[in-house]
């Protein structure tokens, strides 16, 4: 019998992630492991799960009291559940809700239908909803010029998921990643189709399309989302095609939403999962190191033995674990890998909704989109230039995302939560520390968007700010970067990091590998299936010197 230490009646959500230790550490070390996963991030959760399914003994470790990883649910005040990181859900794989059954664990995703919604200092505002015709009908309120352009820029979008992310099994973000001339060949040698993903900056692919300046900063955020780039760096459009080409609904490429409950309910409801396929979960265990072919040494003492050990950690930690057993190759290869963040996270309890300028008033359509507060060109540049030197922008922008307006259920009654995703800001300031600048950080984000809303400080609760040095500290991804290294495109397809790695029986599941950051889970099921060929591999004798003798 594989061990599991699910407890009847007792789902991971109610005790928000903390799920303990069902075997002591002297039974953890006895029992003969298949695997050993590092780390309960939702990917690593989704490797596991696999494994299991095909009769492996899986053993997950995290670190932390509770999993998730950066996608997690915390009561960070009394009554309110907060996900400190991942706050919205549109790249999770259909292939991982579908096959995993999550949605009869109680995973529910409700579309951000309200689209996006941009106010501007002028008091004008546009909301590009969803739905086509509604959205087709502001643009030409606001800018009639651009009705053609942007009518042809979505078509173009469409068509390039389309070929490269077809709702079957020729989706490119399933399996091995594809080389460039893969994608070449799937785009048909479209020029401009190539561009989009390789070379063209955001600036100039809004500019292709758009007339109307102010149409294009309205969107110009999306091209650099995680990203240490300013928008008119070349690749930075490629970014927007990343968080564009979200199949969650089928028929809506692109769309965003919110997972009833909260983020953290996707690796709540996939640690049930795991649990119930037979995988044991002990969090409170932190891996020191990672033995190849041998198992891992915990930090509080004694080894536990697997021939194959599947990190969920982030690159440079996995080296770090891997001490002198990494191979200086691979290790070069990781650290070529940009891995600084330059996005502040709030996370804020509110009194009421805040109430825009540019369209007055509380529970409007507009709180049931994703909200963007825009910069102008120079002040994008300037931004960037100032995080290069270690200094605070002038003004940040931020995405918001306002849970509550649609699911009532992660704040106390008639209260709300706000969580704010901003660029930029420095992982190291040239004078003070994110332990003394940490407020003046918070309060530029909230001055940034209270532009538009005027009424928005005085209806902040509690608020919880964390800069890159608070996500790695908390959250264990090095350098605070959220994706676990750029998605850029030298960094993406195959030139992101493979989940097997030049040490025998060792593998990557996270964000690092393909197809990238994100809540998307495909990343886990690739790695799993990585595992299970290189296993039958080695029993047919094809597979030499990658896995150790089982």
């Amino acid at each position: 019998m594989i061990p599991s230490n699910s407890s009847p009646g007792v789902r991971t959500a109610d005790r928000l992630g903390v799920v303990g230790q069902s075997l002591s550490l002297a039974e953890l070390t006895t029992i003969k492991w298949d695997a050993i996963v590092v780390g309960a991030g939702h990917n690593g959760l989704v490797c596991a799960t696999y494994l299991a399914r095909h009769s492996k003994r899986v053993l997950v470790l995290e670190s932390r009291e509770r999993v998730g990883g950066a996608c997690t649910l915390e009561e960070t005040w009394p009554g309110y559940k907060i996900s400190p990181c991942a706050y919205v859900a549109g790249l999770l794989h259909p292939w991982i809700i579908n096959e995993l059954d999550m949605r009869s664990y109680g995973f529910e995703w409700m579309a951000a239908h309200g689209g996006l919604f941009v106010p501007f200092e002028d008091g004008s505002s546009i909301q590009l909803w969803d739905d086509e015709q509604k959205c087709l009908d502001e643009i030409k309120r606001f800018s009639p010029d651009d009705l053609a352009g942007w009518r042809e820029m979505h078509h173009f979008m469409q068509d390039v998921c389309d070929k490269l992310r077809p709702v079957d099994d020729r989706d490119l973000w399933i399996g091995p990643a594809p080389t460039r001339e893969q994608i070449e060949e799937r785009l048909e040698g479209d020029a401009d189709a190539i561009s989009f993903l390789f070379d063209w900056s955001m600036d100039e692919f809004l500019s292709r399309y758009l007339k109307s300046e102010k149409l294009q900063l309205a969107l110009m955020g999306q091209g650099v989302v995680g990203t240490f780039a300013s928008p008119f760096d070349p690749g930075t459009a490629s970014i927007y095609f990343h968080h564009y080409c979200g199949r969650m609904d089928e028929r809506n490429p692109g769309a965003w939403g919110y997972v009833k409950g909260g983020m953290g309910m996707v690796s709540f409801i996939l640690c049930d999962i795991a649990r119930d396929t037979g995988v044991t979960i002990c969090t409170g265990l932190p891996v020191l190191r990672i033995i190849p072919g041998v198992g891992v040494e915990l930090l509080e003492g004694g080894r536990i033995t697997a021939p194959i050990i599947v990190s969920n950690a982030d690159p440079k930690s996995t080296a770090f674990m891997l001490g002198p057993d990494c191979d200086p190759e691979w290790r070069k290869r990781v650290d070529a890998v940009p891995m600084k963040g330059c996005t502040l996270k709030v996370n804020a309890a509110l009194s009421d909704l805040p109430d825009f300028t540019a369209r007055p008033g509380k529970n409007q359509p507009h709180h049931l989109a994703t909200i963007n507060t825009p910069l102008s060109k120079d002040e994008w540049r300037a931004g960037f230039a100032a995080v290069q030197n270690g200094r605070l922008p002038g003004k940040l922008w931020s995405e918001i995302y306002l849970q509550t307006a649609y699911d009532a259920s992660v704040a106390p009654e008639g209260k709300h939560v706000m969580s704010v995703f901003a660029q930029y800001v420095p992982y190291e300031f040239a004078q003070g520390d994110w332990s003394s600048r940490r407020e003046e950080a918070g309060k530029l984000c909230i001055e940034s968007i209270a532009r538009f809303c005027p009424d928005l400080p005085s209806s902040i609760i509690a608020m919880d700010v964390l800069g890159p040095p608070d996500v790695e500290s908390r959250l264990g991804l090095s350098g605070g970067h959220i994706f676990q290294g750029e998605c850029l495109p030298e960094y993406m397809w195959s030139k992101r990091l493979s989940p097997r790695t030049s040490m025998p029986g060792v593998y990557l599941c996270g964000a690092c590998t393909h197809p990238g950051g994100s809540v998307i889970g495909i990343n886990g099921r690739n790695a799993a299936m990585q595992i299970l060929e290189d296993l039958s591999s080695a029993a047919s004798g094809q597979l030499k010197n990658a896995l150790p003798c089982a």
